[in-house]
């Protein structure tokens, strides 16, 4: 079938929205008809160049919500018509990592997708001219339709809205996970959330879920702070050199519980440990560094009784977890419409991308008609 997308031809250049064809689903795969897509920050990052896994040319996009419109061969997870969500991170859960129980990084089918491809190993979209594209993160939500492993879509409730739902794909679900499934924070404890983009925000609403008392959103932004306040923080503080100190004078000297850094930059990340509570504090990565960047951890803070965890799509197991978010966001307990700031068409896919750049709004959702 014949689709557009937007196509990362170069590194580093605007994406490209033409015609492409788009295979039928093989065994074990799904069709999903898009109608709404995230533009997410690892979409810019891999347009950069600067990911040193990304791969060009290919159709980018992941944040996608669609409605199944065929199936592959063996499939039973879904049907035709079922609501889905697709899932960068995806969950077989059969594989050694999925049967552990102590991690929701799936290796069933890693291998293939960090190369560009489904499971078998080959692609389901071409250039009219039948020139192979390759797909990223195994989903290639920048189109009107994608084809998918089944271990990569998780069925969603029909009542919400998938305009909202799109946001659990990635950006809110990490978020939201590294606050409830990976920190696993607790009642009554003090957070601070370094960056409040829509992972920090999401880990502001994870954290007020989970019971925490203090809450300190922290940004260069007065405007994200304010947003932030909407959803559960209890304080906000614009960052500075002196936000450390700050933590640890305002806790008796020791730290807060739980930290959560959101900004992908490596300075932040050590803030995040160092204003860690000594004895118990958890401080958990969940931005993305650019290459060759390294976090630089003074052995005596570790020594001392932190721990520093990373949150791949926040720990939260996907088929299985966010069918569970959306139930939250159905029940009132997250204002996700909140979060949409622009809504833009397939063809202002760039346009996201600057909104981005510029740090405005928190996320823009590519409308499909």
């Amino acid at each position: 079938m014949r689709i557009r997308a937007a196509v990362l031809e170069e590194f580093g250049k605007p994406l490209v929205v033409q015609d492409v064809e788009l295979a039928g689903p093989k065994a074990g795969e799904v069709l999903v008809r898009l109608v709404a897509c995230g533009v997410c920050h690892t979409d810019m990052y891999s347009a950069s160049g600067v990911d040193p896994s990304g791969y060009a040319p290919c159709v980018l996009g992941h944040e996608g919500a669609g409605v199944v419109e065929a199936i592959g061969e063996g499939v039973g997870a879904v049907k035709v018509g079922d609501h889905v969500v697709t899932l960068f991170s995806p969950e077989c859960g059969t594989c050694v990592n999925c049967l552990s129980g102590k991690t929701n990084i799936c290796v069933a089918i890693r291998e293939q997708q960090g190369l560009g491809y489904l499971p078998d190993g080959t692609a389901r979209l071409a250039r009219t001219n039948g020139e192979e594209l390759r797909h990223f993160m195994g989903c290639s939500t920048f189109a009107e339709a994608t084809v998918v492993s089944e271990f990569s879509v998780a069925k969603v409730n029909p009542d919400a809205s998938l305009e909202a739902a799109c946001l659990f794909a990635c950006g809110l679900s990490t978020g939201l996970g590294a606050a409830m499934y990976r920190a696993k924070g607790e009642p009554g404890s003090t957070v601070v959330v370094f960056g409040l983009g829509m992972v920090g925000l999401g880990a502001i609403v994870g954290a007020r879920l989970q019971g925490a008392e203090r809450i300190i959103g922290v940004d260069l932004s007065q405007d994200r702070l304010d947003i932030a306040a909407k959803h559960g923080a209890t304080e906000g503080w614009i960052a500075d050199e002196n936000t450390v100190e700050r933590i640890l004078e305002q806790t008796g000297g020791y730290g807060a519980d739980y930290t959560f850094e959101a900004t992908g930059n490596v300075h932040v990340m050590r803030q995040a440990v160092e204003s860690a509570r000594m004895g118990w504090g958890v401080a958990t990565m969940t931005g993305v560094a650019g290459r060759g960047e390294t976090l630089d951890i003074v052995p005596r803070m570790l020594i001392t009784g932190r721990t520093v965890l990373g949150a791949s799509f926040g720990g939260v197991r996907g088929r299985t977890q966010v069918p569970q978010l959306v139930e939250r966001y159905l029940a009132g307990d997250i204002d996700v419409d909140s979060f949409i700031s622009h809504r833009l068409s397939l063809d202002d896919v760039n346009k996201g991308f600057d909104l981005m750049h510029h740090q405005d709004g928190i996320r823009s959702v590519i409308q499909f008609s």
